[in-house]
């Protein structure tokens, strides 16, 4: 399997594809052992991607150390200097759309293009939904917040309405989320991004951006709100913003998401 040996972390990576290079940086809690992954959908027969478990989580090394969101964009960096990749589009979403602005701010020679997926900036343009106060939660409590929180369509009456749906998708989000649960130090890696994740705030540093930005998100996503999508265009000069079918899986339930990221991408 392959280990790239940088900063403090033995961090765990694939590469696959060919043409314009890609690096993805994954959302909360993520693991390149769960599926479907970037690799899976169809983004992957155009671009040469770059997808790696962060610190703390999947197969890369869990130092019990603090760490900022700083860290997570020095690891990101890190990695690239790793693969010899010296600038290349970048795509975060979520948590790692928060990571992907924190390396846009720092290292803004590294990027080509820039895709920010259903994440926000926090600060005056607005934090996605505070997952840290719910960290005593059950892997089934913890994946019925997710589901309700994901799409504001999934209100009390529509569970209700939807019994077996509802419950057929708690039982497959909650062995997901429990994918490694048992594994040393993963409850502690998961625990200190979301610390990161909690003191995020890249809002007055996103006018500085230059590169092409794509900003996209789910049109009833309940975790990243549209309104925190227009609050990141607003700041950003140039940035087009574009919002989809489904809530915070969008990129899973609208299939233009991908196409439109696509075409960003390959645009001259």
């Amino acid at each position: 399997m392959p280990f790239a040996n940088i900063r403090d972390l033995s961090v765990y990576f694939e590469q696959h594809g060919a043409g314009p290079r890609l690096l993805y940086i994954s959302g909360t809690g993520g693991d390149l052992r769960r599926l479907p992954r970037v690799f899976d959908r169809p983004i992957a027969s155009r671009f040469e991607i770059l997808a790696y478990d962060q610190r703390g989580l999947g197969q890369t090394s869990r130092p019990d150390t603090a760490c900022s969101m700083a860290d997570y964009a020095k690891d990101a960096v890190a990695l690239l200097d790793a693969r010899g990749w010296d600038r290349c589009h970048m795509m975060g979403v979520s948590f790692g759309g928060m990571v992907a602005q924190e390396i846009a701010a720092r290292y803004p020679q590294r990027i080509d293009k820039l895709v920010l997926a259903c994440t926000s900036s926090g600060g005056i343009g607005g934090a996605s939904y505070p997952l840290h106060l719910h960290t005593g939660d059950s892997l089934e409590m913890r994946a019925r917040r997710q589901l309700m929180l994901s799409d504001v369509r999934r209100t009390p009456a529509w569970q209700q309405a939807h019994r077996d749906e509802f419950e057929t998708l708690v039982s497959q989000l909650a062995a997901a989320l429990g994918m490694g649960k048992d594994e040393p130090g993963r409850q502690t890696g998961y625990l200190r991004q979301l610390a990161a994740r909690q003191m995020l705030d890249t809002y007055d540093r996103l006018p500085a951006l230059s590169m092409p930005v794509f900003i996209c998100g789910g049109r009833y996503d309940g975790i990243a709100p549209a309104r925190n999508q227009y609050a990141m265009q607003r700041q950003i000069p140039h940035a087009r913003v574009e919002l989809f079918e489904g809530g915070h899986p969008f990129l899973l339930e609208d299939p233009a998401a991908y196409e439109r990221i696509i075409a960003f991408l390959q645009e001259a």
